[in-house]
């Protein structure tokens, strides 16, 4: 679709959601109004009134009656995209959390990983591979891909101390995830590495988020089949919306 063919509400939207996730517009920051919309870009007021009311819905922004529009801080309130991080659930049941490093670092893209992040083969994708351990025991070993302009920090995190899931949604918002699941056989490195027995089956969550219209990060994660479950809750329209939730 060509710029001209985007609705300008659509456009007003993404320049602000740009200026948010490349840190012009911090957490809390103030956010131009209706009118400083109007004058500044020469949308419509109806337009502008549009688009900060969509970015409020989805969780971008934050309106305040009498005060203004701020950001939304990301790393403490609701998220637009409710995906669970798993070092949360893991202390929610009063366990520790701790991670095994396994790798991180940048890697030329494969079929598989050039096809669901819709890039050209052998592009530069960020790579991490790490295992999730509760009380010590393993419980996930996840196998992720970033597209570098996305997060161009993500290589110098220290992921011993957050988890891949919970930088990525701190910098940024997630408009939209792709779940898969499905319960496989291990490889046998899959299987030492999460400490499982011989025989024992793997549950695989395949996850793909997206951010400003495009797919910018596909994580596999696999867990022993005699460690994990996941659960799910339904709301009707207008309630809270389905989550879904991890318990090992």
């Amino acid at each position: 679709m060509s710029l001209t063919t985007i609705p300008r509400y659509r456009q007003l939207k993404e320049l602000i959601i740009r200026r948010i996730s490349t840190g012009e517009l911090q957490p809390c920051d103030r956010v131009p109004s209706e009118n400083e919309l109007v004058h500044s870009t020469g949308v419509s007021r109806m337009t502008a009134n549009r688009a900060l009311r969509e970015l409020t819905d989805e969780g971008y922004v934050e309106r305040v009656a009498g005060v203004g529009t701020f950001v939304a801080d990301f790393k403490t309130g609701l998220h637009v995209l409710e995906v669970r991080n798993i070092a949360d659930e893991i202390a929610k049941r009063g366990n520790r959390h701790s991670t095994k490093l396994l790798s991180c670092d940048e890697v030329e893209a494969d079929e598989n990983a050039a096809e669901v992040l819709q890039c050209d083969l052998a592009a530069r994708l960020m790579h991490v591979r790490l295992v999730h351990c509760e009380n010590d025991t393993p419980v996930q070993l996840e196998d992720r891909y970033v597209v570098p302009g996305f997060a161009p920090g993500f290589l110098d995190t220290d992921f011993t101390d957050t988890t891949p899931g919970a930088y990525l949604s701190s910098i940024s918002p997630l408009q939209e995830a792709e779940h898969v699941v499905r319960a496989t056989m291990p490889d046998p490195l899959t299987q030492q590495q999460l400490d499982m027995q011989e025989g024992e089956p793997c549950l695989v969550v395949t996850r793909r988020t997206w951010a400003h219209g495009r797919p910018v990060t596909f994580a596999r994660l696999c867990h022993p089949g005699s460690r994990f479950e996941l659960s799910g809750h339904y709301a009707p329209p207008g309630a809270e919306p389905l989550a879904l939730e991890q318990q090992e």
